[in-house]
Order: C-alpha cells, then sequence, then structure tokens
C-alpha cells in the first residue's frame, strides 16, 4: 500500500494569523507535523500544501516538496479535500491512501500516524480520523444562554444537564482532535457509492476512529493554545534532557 502525507498549511488564519509558521518551542509550528510525518514507517512520500514562504522555505530544508496552492484554496472557505486532491493531482505517482496533517498541530503523540494507518490497513476502511474523550465540556452540559436576557435552558431535551452532574456519570463521548486524518484514495475523490454529498463525504462510508486522551493532541487556534502547545512540547524536551543517562 502506497501512502502519500500532504501536510495542510496555508498562510491564513482569522483566528491566530500565521499560525503554521509561528515559532513554537523553538521551532516553526509547522516543522512540528513535517518531522512526525518523517517519522512515520508507513508514509511512502510526504508533500506540504502551502501558500506560505515561510512554510515552503521550512519544507525544503526538510528535503520536501512544497506544493504552491492557489488563492482559491486558500482562502476561509477552502475545503480540506479540495486542498488535499489538488496536492493528490499534482503527484507522477498514484497513492492508495492518503494521510491529511495539518500544519497547526505541534503536539500530537508519538507513532499516532502509524497506529491510524494500521486500523486502515486492518479494518479496510474508507478512512480513519483521531478522535479526543471529551472532558468538560461534554454536550449533556452544554446549554442555551440568551444574549439578550441571560436565560439558560438546556441545549436539548427538558432536564437541564440531562440531570447529571458528576463527570464520571456522564456517558462516552468523542470529538475529532485534527491528530490524523486517514482517507482512501477513492474516498478522497468522492468515489464510494452511496456516501450523502456534504462537507464530509470524503471520508467514505466505512468510518473508523482511534482514541486519544485530553490533551495528547493540541490544535492552535488561539494564543492560548500556542501557549499551552509551546509549554508543553518545552516541559517534553526538559524531562527527555532530565532522563538521559
Amino acid at each position: 500500500m502506497k501512502t502519500l502525507a500532504i501536510i495542510l498549511a496555508r498562510a491564513g488564519s482569522k483566528g491566530l494569523p500565521g499560525k503554521n509558521s509561528r515559532e513554537i518551542a523553538g521551532k516553526p509550528c509547522v516543522q512540528w507535523t513535517i518531522e512526525a510525518a518523517l517519522a512515520s514507517e508507513h508514509v511512502s512520500r510526504t508533500v506540504v500544501s502551502t501558500d506560505c514562504p515561510c512554510v515552503r522555505a521550512c519544507a525544503a530544508s526538510h528535503g520536501m516538496e512544497a506544493i504552491e496552492r492557489p488563492d482559491d484554496l486558500a482562502g476561509d472557505h477552502a475545503t480540506v479535500d479540495d486542498a488535499a486532491r489538488h496536492a493528490l493531482g499534482a503527484q507522477n505517482e498514484s497513492y492508495d491512501t492518503i494521510v491529511l496533517l495539518y500544519g497547526n498541530v505541534p503536539v500530537r503523540p508519538t507513532g499516532l500516524i502509524d497506529r491510524a494507518i494500521n486500523v486502515m490497513v486492518q479494518a479496510g476502511c474508507d478512512s480513519v480520523q483521531s478522535y479526543a474523550r471529551v472532558g468538560k465540556h461534554h454536550p449533556w452540559w452544554m446549554c442555551r444562554v440568551d444574549e439578550a436576557s441571560g436565560a439558560v435552558e438546556p441545549w436539548e431535551g427538558d432536564v437541564m444537564h440531562h440531570g447529571v452532574y458528576r463527570r464520571q456519570d456522564l456517558p462516552p463521548a468523542h470529538v475529532p482532535d485534527g491528530g490524523v486524518l486517514i482517507v482512501s484514495r477513492a474516498a478522497l475523490m468522492l468515489e464510494i457509492a452511496g456516501v450523502a454529498p456534504g462537507p464530509h463525504a470524503f471520508l467514505g462510508k466505512a468510518r473508523r476512529g482511534i482514541i486519544t486522551d485530553e490533551g495528547d493532541v493540541i490544535d492552535i487556534d488561539t494564543e492560548i493554545d500556542a501557549i499551552v502547545a509551546d509549554a508543553v512540547l518545552r516541559t517534553r524536551a526538559q524531562l527527555l534532557v532530565g532522563s538521559a543517562p
């Protein structure tokens, strides 16, 4: 099985401009994802899809091709799968599986990419995505707050918080964490029969998830995310130095 990893790292961002090239723990943010892709045992080739000169330079320093993303695929309304199809179309070789990695995720568990690829191979599914366990932001604890009056109502149903007030009593719930997303070529190209059209159609029909623990993956969208990621990575580095013989 030939696997292509595509690192998506556009220049713009409304939440945190320049986040993919921003320095996190001494490296451009995207470099952490580049290094994770290069460390994978199962990825055949890695490319970067970007419109950012700084990201292109980082990719080049690691001997990696940077595919110039056109303006219509670099704006706020551009979709992940459109950018991925553009990058896949720029390849001279064919690939069975495509790993989509976000350049603004500097923190992910070691081996996460290969773990997801192994699930893809074993299950023969259309896609595999990493999901984090939901903690205190569980959907059962969500509410509707009227911005004018401040009145509070349950998000769903008639009982506030579904009657659950202890975190350990909440049923398991998971949210995509951005750590890794793998799709078959057929799924990415929207060739799977019976899949309803929509923004997630490129995930195909047979979908699988792998679970990460809360905090295992940090997806940078805000200034707070960047501060936390920097602290986590610097702490990890210090622990590694401290444990060296």
